[in-house]
């Protein structure tokens, strides 16, 4: 088998990854408290991070369960014509595993499957995969003060396990949203949702309806703009678009790239602060926003001679409000002769096709639906009962406020859960990789820190997470993000999907677990339970002094927040 194309970080080294020093060491902890078995829901990007962040400091009792027949996440699901990354891949990638040669700046999506792939067989994670299972319900014992997995295995037969911490890592665009428009069900052609794109049925020749225009859509209508012989494309809301180059890397910029390592930490380093810029514009509409704006504007209109067209696909909101897209191909693909873009509603699909809210009807052999995913859902319909047999659907119900986690990770009333890439914690502007590697590192904290105090458990208070939620959404106001509705935000106008702020301003606020902020759970079988009340850290790995929150020495934030 030959090495994977990329650099990993192995325990007890000091390295440099991603610009950044990265130190690497076993946590052994200074009591007698065993090892904690720790179950992760979910085998992408978000499950492979806090796994390889477990394993890296001394957490060997992990398993990862995943509902695909391969690890991989989005990109195992989200195997469509085009399918890309729109961020960079040399930051769209691990701090600790950084790949020596990637084909693109932005790689296409089999790329980056096979790298995610290599990275979880090198550091150990892939052979605690287990593939094929799906979570059903996760349900926290008061009595026992551990978790209970309920899964159902390939063979369909119901299975338990149990363990002392849940990470759940099943992201926020993994349910596909299928539109509920009247008569879709009589459809007689063929149809299927972008993100489970039926590559056995060949478009070549046929007509084609695309229901949707985001960013999946994005990539895949110019492949088959080329291929089908007549595409409709429905258009709901139009987006603002940035160029995004899709060749291969210059053969000397690749050179340094692959032989350089201090080229690769610049180039990291550039597009690290490239989008915090962009995350800047959005934070500032009136200022830097309306430049990025002027910006994407001109870009739109070389791409769009068509005065029609352009009239159509030209956003009335401000820039950021919405997904801003990278794409050089789908303005033009929008003006090619086979291909009409309709921004009438679709009313109903008859059996013949899509009719809209004027009458007209087109008839199509085939319907795409790019309509992207249930955001808002996380890891429902999955049942998660907490402490006193709390649902956390309940929980997270509308007239409660909606989804809500201290960081995006912890939830007060469900006792050591973990949440990867939970509400509040994605980016319009940034890598999902770098918050992602941010909750890892969290999630090991605790787990030392609660291990050290010879706890079962700890629990964020609930004071704490109502005022984090409080202030989260107080930072919105005056941004772009607040000024449309979009699937960031619920129908009354609550922002749960998004981080207000800045990458590295995301590193500092996770970089140290604050015991204050958490109350522990004493172990059932300890005599000295009531010693592992909440309080300042003792003495161990990783704390400086009693009081002090665990975690790196102040202003010093680990290698992502230096990206």
């Amino acid at each position: 088998m030959r090495a994977p194309p990329f650099r990993v970080i192995c325990p007890a080294v000091v390295a440099k990854a991603g610009g950044a020093a990265y130190r690497d060491a076993v946590d052994v902890p200074s009591n007698s408290a065993p090892a904690p078995r720790v179950i992760v829901v979910g085998a992408g990007f978000g499950g492979v991070a806090a796994a390889a962040e477990l394993l890296r400091h001394g957490f060997e009792d992990v398993t990862l369960l995943e509902a695909a027949a391969e690890l991989g996440g989005t990109w195992q699901h989200n195997r469509y014509p085009g399918a890309a990354c729109d961020v960079p891949s040399h930051l769209y990638s691990y701090s600790f595993a950084q790949r020596a040669e990637w084909s693109r700046v932005f790689s296409p999506g089999a790329e980056i499957l096979e790298y995610l792939r290599g990275t979880a067989a090198a550091l150990g994670v892939a052979r605690r995969v287990v593939t094929g299972t799906q979570v059903t319900a996760c349900a926290w014992d008061d009595t026992t003060r551990r978790w209970t997995v309920h899964s159902r295995g390939p063979d369909g037969r119901e299975e338990r396990r149990t363990a002392d911490a849940l990470v759940v890592a099943t992201g926020q665009l993994n349910h596909p949203a299928l539109p509920r428009t009247q008569g879709r069900s009589t459809f007689a052609g063929h149809s299927f949702h972008s993100a489970r794109w039926d590559h056995g049925y060949d478009v070549r020749g046929k007509r084609v309806a695309v229901l949707g225009t985001g960013a999946s859509a994005a990539q895949f209508v110019p492949e088959l703009a080329a291929q089908v012989q007549s595409l409709v494309v429905f258009q709901r809301t139009p987006n603002w678009f940035l160029p995004r180059r899709t060749g291969p890397y210059p053969a000397p910029g690749r050179w340094l790239l692959r032989h350089v390592p201090f080229a690769r930490r610049l180039w990291r380093s550039t597009v690290f602060h490239a989008l915090e810029v962009l995350t800047l514009a959005i934070r500032h509409p009136r200022t830097l926003g309306r430049l990025a704006q002027l910006v994407s504007g001109a870009f739109m209109r070389r791409q769009l001679p068509d005065r029609e067209v352009r009239r159509k696909v030209w956003p009335d909101y401000p820039f950021g409000c919405k997904r801003v897209l990278l794409s050089s191909d789908f303005l033009p693909a929008l003006q090619r002769p086979n291909v009409r873009l309709v921004t009438e509603p679709v009313v109903r699909i008859t059996p013949g096709g899509p009719e809209t809210a004027d009458g007209r009807r087109y008839e199509v052999d085939c319907i795409v639906y790019g309509t992207g995913f249930r955001t808002n859902t996380f890891m429902f319909p999955m049942d998660v009962t907490g402490a006193g047999g709390r649902s956390l659907k309940d929980e997270w119900a509308e007239g409660g406020g909606g989804p809500a986690a201290h960081l995006g990770i912890t939830v007060s009333g469900f006792p050591s859960m973990f949440l990867m890439y939970g509400p509040g914690t994605n980016t319009s502007g940034g890598s999902i990789i770098f918050f992602l590697e941010a909750q890892a590192r969290y999630v090991r904290k605790a787990l030392q820190w609660t291990r050290r105090q010879g706890a079962a458990a700890l629990d964020v208070r609930p004071e704490v997470q109502e005022a984090g939620r409080r202030a989260l959404q107080a930072r919105f106001a005056g941004t772009a993000w607040a000024q449309c509705a979009s699937w960031y935000r619920t129908a009354d106008g609550r922002h749960i999907a998004n981080w207000p702020g800045y990458m590295r301003e995301y590193a500092r606020r996770t970089g140290r677990l604050d015991p204050d902020e958490y109350v522990l759970i004493p172990r059932p079988d300890s005599a000295t339970a009531a010693a592992a009340a909440p309080g300042p850290c003792g003495p161990g790995p990783g704390t400086e002094r009693a009081g002090r929150p665990v975690g790196e020495r102040p202003g010093a934030e680990g290698a992502a927040d230096r990206a």
